[in-house]
């Protein structure tokens, strides 16, 4: 694929975009690296801007910039100006809902509450899965989900993603979420240092972090958010404010596009992603675990369509057993109301 010329104008469908997205790779490794992205870099010219928040130092967010820095965006016609929204998914997509920025990209878990509640986004595509981990200590004895009855798992967030995902596969595997364990909320940067020091016995929490935890304190894996449960379930997906999507549906549908070659790029070139992000973002990780890291994760699931909505129908259900959504939601009516086919 070598510009938006190759697409058209009605789109192509999911199917034949994937099947062309490998060529990304020549393209994409030909340009020279940027200096790092700042509020307000966007790529010149005549395309559509597109303001997109992100979380800046997570590494599932690294294709993003990635796709900034080396044009392919602006390949797609698309002028794309980051903005860095914090560590809050919910700041995050505040900043969506009024007008801050345009669209952006967060957690499925993150999202649903809100657009139960009537946030006026929509989500469009998936990005990948498996970013979140839950980690414990060696000497805890803990394997398996059901080892945690009695436990304490540290968490950044009464209401935290990784809290949320665990909790979903603790319910799954026969135990009481709430009763049958007990949720430590430390702050962000402490989540390890909480199970190092032996105060709790494992730890959920989001990559890059999760996986520099894992190593730091020597610590086994017991699920992850594409093992179990959660196998083919998407992690993060994008979503764009309605108004936008009404006057630019055609600049969203070229963004959807953009996503998924710049995942199914990382997926093949984790090397080269991992290099730019640590270079340019300098987010205190040694570059090879960020590549590792990278290339640990579903890059292959960034569902649209009717795809999107069983994913989103799923997350739903997943957060109904966890009593975080309205028990009188329907599931089905919530995902099609908060998604859009784009590349149809």
């Amino acid at each position: 694929m070598s510009g938006t010329s190759e697409i058209g104008a009605k789109g192509i469908s999911r199917r034949k975009f994937l099947g062309a997205a490998g060529a990304l790779g020549a393209g994409v490794a030909a340009g020279g690296v940027l200096s790092r992205p700042s509020p307000g870099f966007a790529t010149a010219g005549n395309s559509t801007k597109i303001r997109l928040s992100w979380t800046e130092f997570a590494a599932c967010h690294s294709p993003v910039a990635y796709g900034v820095s080396e044009g392919v965006y602006a390949k797609h016609g698309l002028d794309v100006e980051l903005f860095y929204q914090g560590a809050s998914g919910q700041t995050l997509i505040q900043s969506i809902a009024t007008n801050k920025t345009d669209a952006g990209a967060g957690l499925l878990y993150d999202w649903v509450k809100p657009l139960e509640q009537g946030l006026d986004v929509k989500l469009f595509v998936g990005s990948h899965g498996g970013c979140t981990r839950l980690l414990a200590s060696k000497s805890s004895g803990i394997t398996r989900l059901e080892d945690l009855k009695g436990k304490k798992i540290a968490s950044y967030d009464v209401a935290s993603p990784p809290k949320h995902s665990f909790q979903v596969a603790l319910a799954k595997a026969g135990l009481d979420p709430e009763r049958d364990v007990e949720w430590l909320n430390v702050p962000f940067d402490l989540v390890g240092e909480v199970v190092g020091r032996g105060e709790a016995d494992a730890l959920a929490h989001l990559d890059p972090w999760a996986y520099a935890h894992k190593k730091k304190f020597d610590l086994h894996e017991v699920y992850n958010t594409q093992s179990g449960v959660f196998e083919g379930a998407v992690c993060c997906v994008l979503g764009v404010n309605s108004n936008f999507l009404e006057a630019n549906r055609d600049a969203v549908r070229r963004l959807a596009e953009a996503n998924i070659e710049l995942h199914e790029f990382a997926a093949a070139n984790p090397d080269k992603v991992a290099d730019w992000f640590v270079k340019n973002l300098n987010p205190g990780f040694p570059l090879q675990d960020i590549h590792d890291n990278i290339a640990s994760w579903d890059l292959h699931n960034h569902p649209v369509g009717k795809e999107l909505v069983e994913q989103v129908k799923w997350a739903a259900d997943d957060l109904s057993l966890i009593r975080v959504l309205d028990p009188t939601t329907d599931s089905r009516e919530l995902a099609d109301r908060v998604t859009i086919d784009i590349l149809a």
